[in-house]
Protein backbone atom coordinates (compact mmCIF):
# COMPACT_ATOMS: atom_id res chain seq x y z
CA UNK A 1 0.00 0.00 0.00
CA UNK A 2 1.33 3.38 -0.74
CA UNK A 3 2.77 5.53 2.04
CA UNK A 4 1.50 9.14 1.51
CA UNK A 5 2.17 12.47 2.87
CA UNK A 6 0.80 16.01 2.35
CA UNK A 7 2.81 18.98 3.89
CA UNK A 8 1.04 21.95 3.82
CA UNK A 9 3.63 25.37 4.43
CA UNK A 10 1.12 27.38 6.27
CA UNK A 11 -2.23 29.03 6.58
CA UNK A 12 -5.46 29.29 8.96
CA UNK A 13 -7.48 26.55 9.70
CA UNK A 14 -9.59 28.63 11.60
CA UNK A 15 -10.49 31.17 8.73
CA UNK A 16 -10.09 28.54 6.25
CA UNK A 17 -6.99 29.60 4.25
CA UNK A 18 -6.79 26.43 3.25
CA UNK A 19 -9.88 24.83 2.47
CA UNK A 20 -9.39 23.95 -1.25
CA UNK A 21 -6.22 21.91 0.12
CA UNK A 22 -8.38 20.08 3.08
CA UNK A 23 -11.01 19.42 0.80
CA UNK A 24 -8.22 17.81 -1.26
CA UNK A 25 -7.47 15.96 1.79
CA UNK A 26 -10.52 15.05 3.13
CA UNK A 27 -11.40 13.24 -0.50
CA UNK A 28 -8.48 10.54 -0.50
CA UNK A 29 -9.70 9.66 3.26
CA UNK A 30 -13.10 8.93 1.84
CA UNK A 31 -11.99 7.24 -1.25
CA UNK A 32 -9.69 4.94 1.67
CA UNK A 33 -12.96 4.54 4.43
CA UNK A 34 -14.83 3.68 1.16
CA UNK A 35 -18.45 3.00 2.51
CA UNK A 36 -17.77 4.17 5.94
CA UNK A 37 -17.92 7.33 7.06
CA UNK A 38 -13.96 8.93 7.06
CA UNK A 39 -12.15 9.53 10.17
CA UNK A 40 -9.42 12.44 10.71
CA UNK A 41 -6.84 12.53 13.98
CA UNK A 42 -6.03 15.63 14.79
CA UNK A 43 -2.47 15.97 16.89
CA UNK A 44 -2.05 18.89 18.22
CA UNK A 45 1.42 18.31 20.00
CA UNK A 46 3.26 20.99 18.69
CA UNK A 47 0.60 23.60 19.80
CA UNK A 48 0.71 22.44 23.61
CA UNK A 49 -2.74 21.77 22.95
CA UNK A 50 -5.01 24.46 21.76
CA UNK A 51 -8.32 23.25 21.88
CA UNK A 52 -9.60 25.94 19.80
CA UNK A 53 -7.33 24.70 17.40
CA UNK A 54 -9.26 21.30 17.66
CA UNK A 55 -12.15 22.98 17.09
CA UNK A 56 -10.99 24.33 14.19
CA UNK A 57 -9.82 21.14 12.57
CA UNK A 58 -13.78 20.14 13.52
CA UNK A 59 -14.86 23.07 12.01
CA UNK A 60 -13.39 22.33 8.72
CA UNK A 61 -13.30 18.86 8.40
CA UNK A 62 -16.63 17.65 9.92
CA UNK A 63 -18.77 20.94 9.19
CA UNK A 64 -17.56 21.47 5.38
CA UNK A 65 -16.30 18.02 4.37
CA UNK A 66 -18.32 15.41 6.84
CA UNK A 67 -15.18 13.82 7.84
CA UNK A 68 -15.71 12.47 11.89
CA UNK A 69 -12.80 14.33 13.93
CA UNK A 70 -11.07 13.21 16.66
CA UNK A 71 -7.99 14.20 18.80
CA UNK A 72 -4.50 12.86 20.42
CA UNK A 73 -4.05 13.96 23.37
CA UNK A 74 -0.33 13.28 25.36
CA UNK A 75 1.39 16.23 26.68
CA UNK A 76 -0.40 16.10 30.08
CA UNK A 77 -1.19 12.75 29.92
CA UNK A 78 -4.50 12.76 29.32
CA UNK A 79 -5.25 9.27 27.30
CA UNK A 80 -3.44 5.96 28.09
CA UNK A 81 -1.79 4.19 25.36
CA UNK A 82 -4.54 1.49 24.70
CA UNK A 83 -7.02 4.86 24.11
CA UNK A 84 -4.39 6.03 21.55
CA UNK A 85 -4.00 2.96 19.79
CA UNK A 86 -7.58 2.37 19.22
CA UNK A 87 -7.66 6.02 17.88
CA UNK A 88 -5.18 5.75 15.13
CA UNK A 89 -6.66 2.00 14.04
CA UNK A 90 -9.85 4.05 13.35
CA UNK A 91 -7.90 6.76 10.84
CA UNK A 92 -8.49 7.47 7.80
CA UNK A 93 -5.64 10.57 8.05
CA UNK A 94 -3.62 11.95 10.04
CA UNK A 95 -3.74 15.68 10.63
CA UNK A 96 -0.43 17.42 12.54
CA UNK A 97 -0.97 20.94 13.77
CA UNK A 98 1.60 23.68 13.91
CA UNK A 99 3.45 25.32 16.76
CA UNK A 100 6.99 24.12 17.91
CA UNK A 101 8.48 21.62 15.87
CA UNK A 102 11.26 20.47 18.12
CA UNK A 103 9.35 20.30 21.28
CA UNK A 104 7.07 18.34 19.07
CA UNK A 105 9.06 15.57 18.09
CA UNK A 106 11.12 15.31 21.78
CA UNK A 107 7.93 14.91 22.91
CA UNK A 108 7.07 12.26 20.65
CA UNK A 109 10.27 10.17 20.78
CA UNK A 110 9.80 10.72 24.74
CA UNK A 111 6.27 9.37 24.87
CA UNK A 112 6.37 6.53 21.81
CA UNK A 113 3.43 8.44 19.87
CA UNK A 114 6.18 8.23 17.13
CA UNK A 115 5.67 4.70 16.61
CA UNK A 116 1.83 4.81 16.03
CA UNK A 117 2.29 7.49 13.90
CA UNK A 118 4.84 5.62 11.71
CA UNK A 119 2.92 2.31 11.98
CA UNK A 120 -0.30 4.15 10.51
CA UNK A 121 2.07 5.89 7.81
CA UNK A 122 3.28 2.21 6.99
CA UNK A 123 -0.33 0.86 6.74
CA UNK A 124 -0.98 3.46 4.03
CA UNK A 125 -3.14 5.91 6.47
CA UNK A 126 -2.43 9.24 4.83
CA UNK A 127 -0.74 11.81 6.75
CA UNK A 128 -1.08 15.29 6.26
CA UNK A 129 0.22 18.72 8.42
CA UNK A 130 0.57 22.02 8.58
CA UNK A 131 3.30 23.77 8.86
CA UNK A 132 5.40 21.94 11.68
CA UNK A 133 3.11 18.84 10.37
CA UNK A 134 4.80 19.54 7.15
CA UNK A 135 8.50 19.83 7.72
CA UNK A 136 9.06 17.15 10.79
CA UNK A 137 8.73 14.11 7.99
CA UNK A 138 12.08 15.55 6.10
CA UNK A 139 15.71 15.02 7.32
CA UNK A 140 16.39 18.56 7.65
CA UNK A 141 13.58 21.82 8.57
CA UNK A 142 14.01 25.22 9.12
CA UNK A 143 12.30 26.45 11.98
CA UNK A 144 11.63 27.87 14.78
CA UNK A 145 11.61 26.73 18.80
CA UNK A 146 11.97 27.57 22.14
CA UNK A 147 14.51 24.88 22.39
CA UNK A 148 17.04 26.65 20.03
CA UNK A 149 20.45 27.68 21.47
CA UNK A 150 21.74 29.08 18.26
CA UNK A 151 20.11 32.72 19.11
CA UNK A 152 18.63 32.97 15.35
CA UNK A 153 14.90 33.58 14.94
CA UNK A 154 14.88 30.35 12.91
CA UNK A 155 17.88 27.40 12.67
CA UNK A 156 18.51 24.02 10.87
CA UNK A 157 17.08 20.88 13.03
CA UNK A 158 17.04 17.69 12.11
CA UNK A 159 13.71 15.63 11.33
CA UNK A 160 12.18 12.56 11.21
CA UNK A 161 14.10 11.71 7.85
CA UNK A 162 11.25 9.83 6.66
CA UNK A 163 11.42 12.36 3.38
CA UNK A 164 15.03 12.97 1.85
CA UNK A 165 16.41 16.97 2.31
CA UNK A 166 15.51 20.29 3.38
CA UNK A 167 12.44 21.90 3.69
CA UNK A 168 10.81 25.25 4.83
CA UNK A 169 7.47 26.15 5.71
CA UNK A 170 6.06 29.76 5.41
CA UNK A 171 8.49 30.04 2.66
CA UNK A 172 6.73 33.23 1.28
CA UNK A 173 7.39 34.85 4.56
CA UNK A 174 11.23 33.76 5.09
CA UNK A 175 12.47 34.00 1.67
CA UNK A 176 15.09 36.19 1.93
CA UNK A 177 16.73 34.46 4.77
CA UNK A 178 16.19 31.22 3.74
CA UNK A 179 17.49 32.32 0.56
CA UNK A 180 20.67 33.09 2.43
CA UNK A 181 21.29 29.69 4.04
CA UNK A 182 20.51 28.05 0.79
CA UNK A 183 23.85 29.96 -0.50
CA UNK A 184 25.61 29.87 2.47
CA UNK A 185 25.53 26.06 3.03
CA UNK A 186 25.60 25.38 -0.77
CA UNK A 187 22.57 23.00 0.14
CA UNK A 188 19.49 22.07 -2.34
CA UNK A 189 15.92 22.34 -0.52
CA UNK A 190 12.32 23.20 -0.89
CA UNK A 191 10.07 26.31 -0.07
CA UNK A 192 6.74 25.93 1.06
CA UNK A 193 4.29 28.74 0.87
CA UNK A 194 1.44 29.21 2.82
CA UNK A 195 -1.40 28.12 1.54
CA UNK A 196 0.75 25.71 -0.78
CA UNK A 197 1.55 21.81 -0.38
CA UNK A 198 3.56 18.90 -1.41
CA UNK A 199 1.38 15.31 -2.12
CA UNK A 200 4.51 12.78 -1.21
CA UNK A 201 4.22 9.33 -2.10
CA UNK A 202 6.48 6.04 -1.05
CA UNK A 203 9.32 8.96 -0.44
CA UNK A 204 8.84 11.23 -3.70
CA UNK A 205 7.33 14.38 -4.87
CA UNK A 206 4.60 13.54 -7.29
CA UNK A 207 3.31 17.31 -7.15
CA UNK A 208 2.35 20.46 -5.68
CA UNK A 209 -1.09 21.59 -4.55
CA UNK A 210 -2.06 25.43 -4.12
CA UNK A 211 -4.64 27.55 -3.22
CA UNK A 212 -3.18 30.77 -2.93
CA UNK A 213 0.78 29.95 -2.82
CA UNK A 214 3.38 27.74 -4.34
CA UNK A 215 5.58 25.09 -3.69
CA UNK A 216 9.62 25.51 -4.78
CA UNK A 217 12.93 23.69 -5.42
CA UNK A 218 15.88 25.53 -4.39
CA UNK A 219 19.22 25.10 -5.14
CA UNK A 220 22.92 27.01 -4.85
CA UNK A 221 23.05 29.31 -7.62
CA UNK A 222 26.13 31.79 -9.25
CA UNK A 223 24.55 35.30 -6.88
CA UNK A 224 21.42 33.90 -5.37
CA UNK A 225 19.29 30.12 -5.70
CA UNK A 226 17.93 29.23 -8.26
CA UNK A 227 13.91 28.50 -7.93
CA UNK A 228 12.22 26.10 -9.57
CA UNK A 229 8.40 25.71 -8.81
CA UNK A 230 7.22 22.21 -8.08
CA UNK A 231 5.97 20.28 -11.71
CA UNK A 232 2.98 19.03 -11.84
CA UNK A 233 0.91 22.36 -9.95
CA UNK A 234 -2.62 21.65 -9.01
CA UNK A 235 -4.54 24.74 -8.60
CA UNK A 236 -7.71 24.04 -6.49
Amino acid sequence: MDRTIIAIGGGELKSKDTLPIDGYIAAKAKERAWERRASGLFIPTASHYSMPYFNSFRKTYTSVYDVKADVALTVYGEMSKDKLREKFCKADFIYVGGGDTVFMLTHWKQTGLIDMIEDAYERGVLICGLSAGAICWFENMYTDSKLASSGDDYSFFRGLGWIKGTISPHYNLRTLDFDQKIQYNNIAAIGLEDRAAIEIVNGKIVRSLGCGGKAYRLKHGDGAPVKEEILPSVRL
